[in-house]
Order: structure tokens, then sequence, then C-alpha cells
């Protein structure tokens, strides 16, 4: 006992005569703590908790939810969505659906309040499929990624994978083609008044939509502008359900645009795209 308390004693005694050697290790340890802290926030980005597919197994009849998964910044102008439903359909992806007719440009703030101003891109491959249930593609939750700055989607029946990420007024566009003569990349301008125009010197789509659901002025637009990194190989437009083989621009009620390219195996087309509610 009389040695624990001398140990005891003299311990008390060295800390109490060296003050500068309690700051020194009390500052070593409050270093550390804050350097670890530093560390730890630096790895933990918030944005990776986030699954944008949570709420979207809705319908009609049944709201579990009712959102999309919106690929986008925040307050963006526009957001992006894959798109498993017919446009004008205000459930624009669906948990339980198979196929998925594109990635579309969307404004929607409800299904209920439904669209505006929305467009899509999609790719095919082999014979040319431009309406939205024709071109349809089986795709599989195992082989979709969904982040709010990322979408990426194995389009199965064109083994074509599509991705996209998007700034605050535009996107970037990445499809991944199988080697073949026949790939092509849609824009589909949507319907209630469309124009689309393909420039390939510039290697370039221009256009506008002005789909809405009230609420817009008379003189409502949305234009956009594509650019593509490699050149197109050939050129087609549709009005409506009438494919215009070799033409380069198309206005009517509902009209889009077909690039072909000719692609070897896992070879990419980047495609840069903005909008505006003002001009292209």
């Amino acid at each position: 006992m009389k040695i624990k308390r001398t140990i005891k004693k003299g311990n008390n005694q060295f800390f109490g005569r060296n003050p500068l050697l309690i700051l020194l290790i009390a500052s070593f340890f409050s270093f550390t703590a804050c350097n670890q802290k530093t560390q730890d926030e630096a790895v933990f980005d918030p944005a990776e908790l986030v699954n944008p597919l949570m709420g979207t197994d809705s319908e009609f009849r049944l709201s579990t939810g009712n959102t999309y998964p919106a690929i986008a910044l925040p307050w963006g102008m526009n957001f992006w969505t894959p798109q498993t439903r017919n446009m004008n359909n205000g459930w624009g992806y669906t948990y339980d659906d198979y196929k998925i007719q594109g990635i579309k440009q969307t404004h929607q703030p409800s299904p209920w309040i439904n669209d505006y101003a929305a467009f899509s891109m999609m790719a095919v491959t082999g014979r040319i499929r431009f309406t939205g249930e024709d071109r349809a593609s089986w795709f599989s939750h195992k082989a979709e990624v969904a982040k709010p700055y990322y979408y990426k989607v194995y389009l199965a029946d064109y083994d074509v994978t599509a991705e996209v990420t998007p700034t605050e007024r535009a996107a970037i566009f990445r499809f991944t083609f199988p080697a073949n003569d026949s790939s092509y990349i849609l824009l589909d301008a949507f319907d209630k008044g469309s124009m689309v125009r393909i420039i390939p010197s510039e290697r370039k789509v221009i256009g506008y939509c002005r789909n809405n659901h009230g609420g817009v002025p008379s003189n409502f637009h949305n234009y956009f502008v594509a650019v593509f990194d490699r050149d197109i190989s050939s050129t087609h437009t549709w009005n409506g359900q009438s494919l215009n083989l070799n033409d380069q621009e198309e206005e009517g009620e509902h009209v889009g645009a077909i690039l072909g390219f000719k692609t070897g195996k896992d070879e990419k087309v980047n495609v840069r795209i903005s909008s505006s509610f003002i001009s292209h």
C-alpha cells in the first residue's frame, strides 16, 4: 500500500509540476481526433446515401411515393430520368416495368400535374425502330445504376449501354455500342408541336419541343442542341408514324431525329446536350 501511494503521489507531483506536458498530450490527442474526422469527412459523400429509385413503385391506383428517379443537380433547370411508360404518362418510370423507351429531359413536379418541355434520347441497333413502344428495350435492375448524379442502364435488346450525367442546364450522354454497321441514336422531340434539324457538318442536332399540360404562354418552346463527338454516317427523321429516309429536317405534331453510326465492339458515342426556354 505504501509503495502504491508513493507511486500515485509521485505521478501527481510529476504532472502537477509539468503543465506544459499535459498541454502537449492534450493537443496531440485533439489533433489526432480532428485529423481522423477530416479524413472521414473527405471519404463520406451524402449523395451516396440517396437511392433515386425509392418511391417509384407506384401507379395511378396506388401510390408508394409517386416519385421518378431524378438524375440532376439540386435546383437544376432540368432533370433527366429513364422512361418506361409512354410520353404524357405522369408515371413515366415505374419500378415493376421491364422495358425502357429512353432517357428523357423532364421538368415534372408530380405525376398529377404531369410533364412539360420533355424530349428523350434512345439508342437502337439493327432495324430502325422509332416509336416509343416499338423501340423499347428489355432491361434489368441488376444492370441499372441510379445515383443522383449518374444513371446507367444496359439495353439488352440492342446490346447497348446508355449513361447520363447532368449539369445545371445540360447533360452528357455516353452510348457504348456493339460491332454494328447499323447503330443509331434517336432524339424524340415528343408531341404537341416539335421540330428537329440535323446538321451533319457540325455533328449537331437542333430543335424544339412544345409539349405541356397547361399553364404556359402561347409562344412556349423548349429549344435544345445536341452535339456528337464523331461523324454521323446516316440521317433520318420521323413525323408521327412515318419514317423519312435520308432526311435532315422535320417539323410537325410529333417529330424526331435518327443519327446513324458504324461502330466497332464497345465503341462509344458521346453526346453533349442542353436546352433553353429562350433560343438555341
